[in-house]
């Protein structure tokens, strides 16, 4: 290679490469811009894939066990088995997806180390509490009365256990499929609280077609839900709202025997009653259809945020943002 010399006076320039030695910018496809960023697959379609991939895990694991929950007598054992499976519906999508983003279901607001533990426990008092407040308030404007047991002997225990299993389940399943997977990667594109208002607005919107329900009782569910979504941004987990929401519909459903999103079920501890004005009571709706209902959900809001205060340093992450920030960042304020 010729060396070159500078002149004296002068200063070297480098010369400028030709056609040949200059390298290209890459530039993306446009395809590629819309269904990839700067850390894979788009948070949209992530959550697209997972909508789908849970809608027919749902239909498949239901055709499996229809032969077994036909054959199943009493018809709640069926109720059981068909949430059991609807369980696992919402779970596989995410650890399929899980394996292709290197996250796990802990990720999503489930850490296996916090299983049943202190959080879990303290939302199934919350809710059972909240729930005994909202009953107690109906009670003293006497739009609620207790009645007298429907249920003796170790019946009471029976459905008590049953119904506390069945609604652990429940718990699972709704809180996963809106505030787990979907919450987790809808976060990391549009940022947690307006994906945890769009995700409580679907939450409530599909109460509606429950029997007996009104938009009252959704958009209570839908407020229930935004308030299980606060619970997520201060805890870091789904274990807390697991537990209020199962305990909440046991309380419904069988202790206090009341309409539960517009459904009563079979098996219940009394044989209570509603007498007054359907603001009031609620109507077919049940407690959740009650006017009462928004203020227990503003005084509930409002202890929570006392008792679990936000924690320094942490926040939900930024609207717009498409990252994906570990689960410890992404699930504080």
């Amino acid at each position: 290679m010729d060396e070159i010399v500078s002149q004296p006076g002068e200063s070297w320039v480098e010369p400028a490469p030709t056609d040949e030695q200059a390298s290209p910018v890459p530039v993306s496809p446009v395809p590629n811009q819309i269904f990839f960023g700067d850390h894979g697959l788009r948070a949209g379609w992530r959550f697209l894939l997972y909508a789908l991939m849970a809608v027919g895990f749902t239909f498949a694991i239901g055709f499996l066990l229809q032969p077994i929950s036909r054959r199943v007598h009493p018809h709640l054992w069926a109720d059981l088995i068909e949430e059991a499976g609807g369980v696992v519906a919402v779970m596989l999508p995410a650890i399929i997806l899980g394996g292709y983003e290197k996250r796990s279901i802990g990720d999503y607001g489930l850490p296996a180390r916090q299983a049943f533990g202190k959080l879990f426990w303290a939302g199934l008092l919350w809710g059972i509490a909240a729930l005994s407040v909202l009953m107690l308030a109906m009670r003293g404007v006497h739009a609620f009365y207790f009645g007298h047991l429907a249920l003796h002997g170790v019946r009471i225990f029976k459905f008590a256990s049953f119904y506390a299993a069945l609604f652990v389940l429940v718990g699972f399943f709704e809180e996963f499929s809106f505030r787990g997977y979907p919450q987790f990667t809808l976060t990391t594109g549009m940022g947690f609280w307006p994906s945890a208002f769009a995700l409580s607005a679907l939450f409530g919107g599909l109460h509606l077609n429950n029997p007996g329900e009104a938009w009252v009782g959704a958009l209570c569910a839908g407020l229930i839900g935004l308030f299980f979504c606060f619970t997520l941004s201060r805890t870091g987990s789904l274990w807390f709202a697991v537990g209020m929401h199962a305990s909440w519909d046991w309380g419904e459903s069988f202790l206090y025997s009341v309409p539960d999103s517009g459904g009563m079920s079979p098996g219940h501890l009394l044989n209570s009653s509603f007498h007054g004005p359907r603001w009031l009571t609620g109507g077919s709706v049940g407690p959740e259809g009650s006017v009462l209902v928004f203020v227990v959900i503003a005084v509930v809001w409002v202890v929570f945020d006392r008792v679990y205060a936000r924690k320094d340093g942490g926040r939900a992450s930024r609207a717009g943002e498409d990252t994906c920030p570990s689960a410890d960042t992404l699930y504080h304020e």
